[in-house]
Formats: C-alpha cells, sequence, structure tokens
C-alpha cells in the first residue's frame, strides 16, 4: 500500500482514538484541590484516556498562597505563564525559589511544597503536568515553617551559575 492509499478502518480507528484538542474554555475543575489555588484539568483518563501523565492549569490570586501539600509518588513539571511564582518547600518549608514567566519548576515525589503569588496585582497563571493521570493531592495541615528560608537556585553541571533573574 502507498503512501498516498488509504485505509479506511485506519481513518475510522483514529478519529475518535487520535489527537484530541482541549479548548481552554473547557477545563474541568472536578479535580483534587488545595485552599489557595484553583486547578482544572485539561488532560486525564476521564476526558481523554490518558494513561501515564495529567495535564492542566492552575491558578493563584495575587498575594495568596497554598496550603503545604505533596503529589505522593507523581513527578510534577509546573510551567508559568504569567507572573511570579515563589517556591518554598521542605519538611518545614525552610527552602525558596522563584520562578517567572516561560520558567519550568520540577517538583520531585514526596516533597512538602506550597506555592506563592509572589505579586501583589496580578494572578499568578501556570501549567501543570503530572507523571500519572490521576490528580494525586495530599494536603498537610501540620507543618510548623521557619520564619526565613533559605534561597535555593539549582545548579547542574551544565551551567555552573544560577539564573537569579528578578
Amino acid at each position: 500500500m502507498s503512501g498516498h492509499d488509504h485505509d479506511h478502518s485506519s481513518e475510522d480507528r483514529w478519529r475518535h482514538n487520535g489527537v484530541r484538542v482541549i479548548k481552554g474554555d473547557q477545563l474541568d475543575a472536578n479535580t483534587a484541590q488545595t485552599p489557595g489555588m484553583f486547578r482544572q484539568a485539561a488532560i486525564n483518563q476521564a476526558r481523554v484516556g490518558a494513561q501515564k501523565i495529567w495535564a492542566g492549569t492552575v491558578a493563584i490570586e495575587p498575594n495568596a498562597k497554598t496550603g503545604v501539600h505533596h503529589h505522593g509518588e507523581l513527578e510534577s513539571v509546573i510551567f508559568v505563564i504569567k507572573g511570579k511564582a515563589r517556591m518554598r518547600w521542605g519538611d518545614h518549608l525552610e527552602y525558596v525559589a522563584e520562578a517567572g514567566p516561560g520558567d519550568f519548576i520540577f517538583v520531585p515525589p514526596f516533597v512538602p511544597h506550597q506555592e506563592i503569588n509572589a505579586d501583589p496585582n496580578n494572578v499568578l497563571e501556570c501549567v501543570l503536568v503530572r507523571s500519572d493521570n490521576e490528580a494525586v493531592v495530599v494536603n498537610i495541615t501540620d507543618v510548623d515553617p521557619v520564619e526565613k528560608p533559605e534561597e535555593v537556585y539549582w545548579v547542574d553541571p551544565i551551567h555552573q551559575e544560577p539564573d537569579q533573574r528578578s
């Protein structure tokens, strides 16, 4: 069969089991939530049949912070679209780093963390992707945060000097 021939059974198969476009105004708020933030699912098992990832958006109001939480065994990636994210993490939220538009944040499994909108005037808007199709959120209520966390910027073997943009 040449590349121009069509297998109609393939067309039918991919019509409903192929690429999906989820419109930004059709996200699902019926997902696990943490106080202080608003998550909406775009990609998950229920919506598109995803087997290995969950993706959606998160919004945090100006000067707001979330409750402390972790995501169990899942890895999370946060991409900042708009605003200034301040991340605190650790058993006592003893570490802190900031990210702005275009920056990626990686959160390993079981790391207690808190997202803070460091902008007093604008909503923090991010895209969130997790390594499983379940929206695992474990909210932690008994954390005694340190008053002044240590600033930590990851330096990898390729980039020896940290990028500390304001």
